[in-house]
């Protein structure tokens, strides 16, 4: 079933969060945008606290030195975190704000930043537990009939704070942390309602932050030796067994990489034609869990 996502989201997204550790320039960076829209990345997801209130801007520019990439591409950001910055000199503590006027400035500074007209899709970055739902909604009406926002969604929310918001506002995608190391929306339930939901599941940290490869814990050398087999049998690296292994389930999931290396985003993109039993997607969750399913 076609869902509001399907003509936003690309199978992979290119995350920005990292964007100030690539030191890329202008150039450079609009050559890493053109990278990734050659190997079918169309979606870049953004947040407005990312650089602490800079990577916005820094995308655009590049945007602004290459007008046409913009038509290409697909933009998600976040918003709704507070951080103490001197980009944001009236922060006075780390607080989460839902908002109409904070999701309405933050929208503005965000088109304004990104040098476009519209967001494609604008998540709530982390649940307010002041949140007034109606108000909320309201605010994504009014965002949508200015043309300034397509879709909506949310980011690291409960299941029940789903539903709330939900009632009163489609939402499109659910971005969230789940790797063959952190497997904690299979447990609480978060994964099965993005299937029963149909939203699209818009997975950060696919190799739990690097430690999937590198880590030297008993749970990440199980894993990598058991995605290091299975890759091995189809010609592929354990990093792109592991991304399989999320696309593997049927919510359907985005898998957004952390990287400004071409070589990092094939390996993203080389799992779309990767197949995995259901066998082989149960030995990689026996490994990291430590034993056989119940």
């Amino acid at each position: 079933m076609a869902t509001l996502a399907d003509d936003v989201l690309s199978p992979v997204a290119a995350g920005l969060w990292r964007l100030p550790q690539w030191e890329l320039d202008t150039p450079g960076l609009v050559g890493w945008i053109e990278q990734a829209l050659d190997l079918g990345i169309t979606t870049f997801d953004h947040a407005d606290i990312y650089g602490g209130y800079t990577v916005e801007a820094t995308f655009g520019q590049a945007l602004a030195a290459a007008p046409g990439l913009r038509d290409r591409m697909r933009i998600v950001t976040k918003c709704g975190i507070k951080l103490v910055s001197g980009e944001r000199p009236v922060h006075a503590i780390k607080s989460y704000d839902s908002s109409r006027a904070h999701v309405l400035a933050s929208v503005d500074n965000s088109l304004r930043a990104l040098r476009t007209d519209r967001i494609d899709l604008l998540l709530m970055h982390r649940p307010d537990l002041l949140m007034e739902p109606e108000e909320l909604a309201a605010t994504f009406r009014e965002l949508l009939a200015a043309g300034k926002v397509l879709n909506f969604g949310v980011s690291n929310h409960t299941t029940g704070q789903v539903v709330m918001l939900r009632k009163r506002q489609p939402l499109a995608a659910h971005q969230l942390e789940f790797s063959p190391l952190q497997m904690r929306a299979l447990a609480d339930g978060t994964l099965e309602q993005c299937v029963d939901l149909g939203l699209r599941p818009m997975v950060w940290s696919p190799l739990a932050g690097g430690r999937l490869m590198t880590g030297v814990d008993a749970q990440a050398m199980r894993v990598r030796g058991v995605l290091a087999e299975l890759g091995l049998q189809r010609g592929v690296s354990a990093a792109t067994m592991a991304y399989a292994w999320i696309l593997r389930h049927p919510s359907r999931p985005v898998l957004i990489t952390g990287s400004g290396r071409r070589p990092a985003l094939e390996a993203a993109v080389n799992a779309l034609s990767v197949s995995l039993s259901a066998e082989d997607w149960y030995r990689v969750w026996e490994a990291s869990i430590g034993h056989e399913v119940p």
